[in-house]
């Protein structure tokens, strides 16, 4: 038996793995107590074994020939290729030509020991990662509100407590099912608040008394969010004192919603006055409040200003800090928050630190045993990245790890086509993804259950992964694939293949910074120490942030006045498209569709409208539509629900080709956080096959 976690979202429930010698699949999946799922699974986890044992497992690496078919090699010849394009790119062209694209699904070892690789081995500066996708906006929010970024700056089960909880933009019920448990105290005493378009699982949880869904026109969640904050401030419902004592900036957000009052609210939000008021005054005189965060309001070009409004009402109430309230963000992807600290992203390096920092590039580099000038600065953000592929002067070669462009950025047309325009693609992976398809060499990599490792989930609490099976002989682990590649660049520094090992120097790295893990180890981990970041030597890490100070150096929080911008809104039949996940599926699909339990609950794509809507347009329930706009059109069956407001459509983001939701969203991206605008888009909606009547 083995103890580790699930390989799908951050919440990273707990599981126990016993082998099945001579079984169909080499292990079976148990439930295993633990502070966040308690034991309980999503059918995501009951059914993570089966991609163990996939007979369309990668198990050699392939090559691409001219005919656009792939032929197995062996992994000399195919690191030698990759090796000797480098140095040729990098002579040609500078060390720019070459892109790294990384996933928040690899564990804390590999996400570290890839920005290192980049930054050291290829001695690139364009370096990012699919949670640009996803945290970006909320970080930024984070880091200029509090000076620190923890996804829940508390553990789960404080919910567990709360007279009232608003989730703004997160259908937890079908990402997170486990979570929901944490809630039940809040909708017990009727303070469960939603706010969605539409009627989701998790807004469906405030029925027969237990709270209040909220149904705001998509793009107009900051206005809300102004309209409540006027009501705080203009009936005096804030906590004075705690706001004389830990934060700044209090008059110029006084003076920023003081024009955002209820009436004004409904106007361009749609929702009414009296539930703005009813939503103030149930967070405000509730004595255990929390406010949530998640992608459906940060997924904008105001996606941090919308982030920031929420911080900032939470810090009216008195909140953040205070013993049974707070406010966090939902992180998605398994690592999000631990791949987003080592140095995946752009502008950073391991413990969170600022890759601009003089200081903070000579502590990285006397633990990489490197001269801090070799060194690279800021890179691109992740959309920036990708409109550079197969530009003139720009990356001519992109190696993508644990992540699947082609179904997850925006405008996924564009993509397609920039990646098709390189010198070479290379794509590490355990299934042929959609973007391992068009890879000129796909690497075989080890899944979750193969490896050993850490994870960071959404309270910043760091977790081991433990291997429980062998994995297919071909296969390999990142790790193994860049010591060897780094070993033929004639990289400086060591390049551990023990994740252990991997780990400690990422310890030691991360020293000091804002993310501390130097007073980690697997060894501390396995004995089933809660270990909550910060966790400096000799410490027993931060459960609970904010308690005494924030994150500035004059320990306050930052409250940071915004402004609501008018987004793209229908006009004339148009509609706006707004997209998410189904409980069934995780992300861009490439594990979950390969799981017939699952792919057969929602095998294609399917539109959500209102029956006012399908109505107007001659579409009935089970219609074949088309959506499109100037980027992009795709094909839908249609659901009819009352649960999504008249003048908006739904997709789910999970199918690629031709049913890619993503062929209709924009890469307008948030000036802040350079997160894309996924959740504001605007379609025309047209019947293409009449359905029953």
């Amino acid at each position: 038996m083995t103890d580790t976690h699930c390989p799908y979202c951050a919440l990273q429930c707990a599981m126990t793995l016993t082998a099945t010698p001579g079984e169909r699949l080499p292990v079976e999946v148990a439930g295993r107590d633990f502070p966040t799922n308690r034991g309980g699974l999503c059918k995501k986890g009951w059914t993570s074994a089966e991609l163990l044992g996939r007979a369309d497992r990668i198990t050699s690496p392939l090559v691409k020939q001219a005919d656009g078919t792939f032929v197995e090699a062996g992994w000399a010849e195919v690191l030698d290729r990759i090796a000797a394009a480098v140095t040729r790119l990098k002579a040609e062209s500078g060390p720019d030509a070459i892109g790294v694209f990384g996933g928040g699904g690899l564990t804390n070892e590999k996400a570290y020991q890839l920005g290192k690789f980049a930054r050291i081995a290829l001695g690139t500066r364009l370096i990012d990662y699919n949670g640009r996708f996803c945290m970006s906006s909320a970080a930024a929010a984070a880091n200029r509100a509090f000076g620190l970024d923890r996804g829940l700056p508390f553990p789960l089960s404080d919910l567990d407590t709360a007279d009232a909880v608003l989730v703004l933009g997160s259908n937890i019920g079908d990402t997170m099912p486990p979570f929901v448990q944490h809630l039940q105290g809040a909708r017990g005493r009727g303070g469960l608040i939603v706010v969605d378009p539409r009627r989701s699982t998790t807004a469906r949880l405030t029925e027969d008394g237990a709270g209040m869904h909220v149904q705001p026109v998509p793009g107009t969640d900051l206005a809300l969010l102004l309209g409540i904050a006027h009501v705080v401030v203009a009936e005096e419902l804030y906590d004075r004192d705690y706001l004389d004592e830990r934060t700044v900036g209090f008059e110029a957000v006084r003076r920023s919603v003081s024009s955002w009052w209820p009436a004004r609210a409904e106007s361009v939000t749609g929702v009414p006055a009296e539930t703005i008021r009813a939503v103030a005054h149930r967070l405000a005189g509730s004595s255990s409040a929390y406010i949530l965060t998640g992608r459906g309001v940060e997924q904008h070009v105001d996606g941090t200003d919308t982030a920031t409004a929420a911080i900032n009402l939470a810090l009216l109430l008195g909140l953040v800090g205070r013993p049974g309230s707070g406010y966090g963000t939902l992180t998605g992807q398994g690592n999000g928050q631990g791949g987003r600290e080592h140095g995946q992203k752009s502008d950073q390096l391991p413990g969170y630190r600022k890759i601009i920092d003089p200081a903070a590039r000579a502590h990285v580099a006397r633990v990489w045993g490197v001269d801090p000038a070799i060194i690279p600065g800021p890179g691109l953000p992740a959309v920036q990245l990708l409109e550079r592929c197969g530009a003139a002067d720009g990356v001519r070669m992109l190696l993508v790890h644990g992540a699947n462009v082609v179904v997850s950025a925006p405008d996924v047309s564009q993509v397609r086509a920039a990646l098709g325009r390189l010198d070479l693609l290379v794509v590490s992976d355990f299934f042929l993804s959609e973007t391992a398809q068009l890879a000129d060499i796909v690497l075989p990599v080890l899944q979750w259950a193969e490896e050993d490792g850490t994870m960071t989930n959404l309270e910043g609490r760091v977790i081991r992964r433990r291997r429980a099976v062998d994995p297919p002989p071909g296969a390999r682990s990142e790790l193994w694939i860049m010591r060897e590649l780094a070993e033929r660049l004639g990289a400086p520094g060591t390049w551990s293949l023990d994740p252990s090992e991997v780990f400690d120097e990422l310890a030691r790295a991360s020293a000091g910074g804002i993310a501390d893990y130097s007073g980690l180890s697997h060894a501390l981990l396995d004995t089933g120490v809660e270990a909550h970041w910060p966790y400096p030597a000799g410490s027993t890490g931060t459960p609970r942030l904010f308690r005494e100070r924030f994150g500035h150096d004059d320990g306050r929080a930052r409250l940071v006045a915004v402004r609501a911008r008018q987004p793209e809104t229908p006009r004339g039949a148009e509609l706006s498209l707004i997209t998410g996940r189904l409980l069934a599926h995780y992300q861009s699909g490439t594990q979950t569709r390969r799981v017939a339990e699952l792919n057969d609950l929602h095998p294609r794509i399917v539109a959500q409208l209102h029956p006012l809507t399908a109505r107007d347009r001659g579409v009935a329930e089970g219609s074949r539509i088309r959506l499109s706009n100037s980027r992009g059109a795709l094909e839908a069956d249609v659901e009819l629900t009352d649960g999504i407001r008249p003048d908006t459509v739904f997709l789910p983001f999970h199918y690629s080709g031709a049913e890619s939701a993503n062929l209709l969203t924009s890469a307008a991206t948030d000036p802040h956080s350079s997160m894309p605008e996924f959740k504001n888009a605007v379609v025309t909606v047209e019947a293409i096959r009449a359905g029953a009547e």
